[in-house]
């Protein structure tokens, strides 16, 4: 069974994305151990010149870093990714790179009818940042529209067609993951790539 990390892409504490993640780590429960993790509680990314990071920093990165997969569900602000994602991001890839070939699943919902997809877009973008240096799964957007009335009172998702792509790209997910944690030859050198990147001297 996966041990894998579900990341919560926003600060709100009413997001249906967290909703989403919630919904997975019961629904594939006989498939993966599932952990929904916060990015609230993290400081604004400040850029400390001691390289000093926080607690709440170090440890997300050692969730990262021990999980066999990631997954990030995102809501879309003004065509893009959430500050607050952005955020969390921003500090996982400062002087720390645990996304370094890091099989990630990437999803979302959003009240309207996209789906967060211009989100989701933005978000593969910044993952595959020579800072972050993530794999992530391709081909694979769910976008979970009119997400308010997407699920019933106990949590569960109520369109058999949602259940059902959700259901294959979770399949798909775990077979990425199963051949991205065997894909390892180059990476001590990408981590040190992207430990020696720096936009300065670019």
């Amino acid at each position: 069974m996966k041990n894998l990390l579900a990341i919560v892409g926003t600060n709100s504490t009413e997001s249906t994305n967290r909703n989403l993640l919630k919904y997975m780590k019961n629904h594939f429960v006989d498939q993966a151990s599932i952990e929904v993790v916060e990015i609230g509680d993290l400081p604004m990314f400040n850029k400390p010149e001691d390289t000093t990071l926080p607690p709440e920093v170090l440890a997300l990165a050692k969730k990262v870093e021990a999980s066999e997969g990631v997954i990030i569900s995102t809501p879309e602000y003004d065509h893009a990714v959430p500050a607050s994602l952005i955020n969390a991001l921003n500090w996982l890839s400062y002087h720390i790179f645990p996304f370094v070939d890091k099989p990630v699943m990437v999803l979302g919902a959003s009240y309207g009818t996209l789906g967060s997809s211009r989100a989701q877009a933005h978000l593969r973008q910044i993952l595959d940042s020579p800072e972050l240096k993530a794999r992530v799964m391709p081909s694979s957007e769910y976008l979970l529209a009119h997400s308010l009335q997407a699920f019933d009172d106990e949590g569960n998702l109520k369109n058999a067609d949602d259940i059902k792509q959700l259901d294959g790209l979770f399949k798909d997910f775990l077979i990425f993951v199963e051949i991205s944690n065997q894909m390892n030859a180059a990476h001590e050198q990408n981590k040190k790539e992207a430990a020696n990147f720096s936009w300065e001297a670019n």
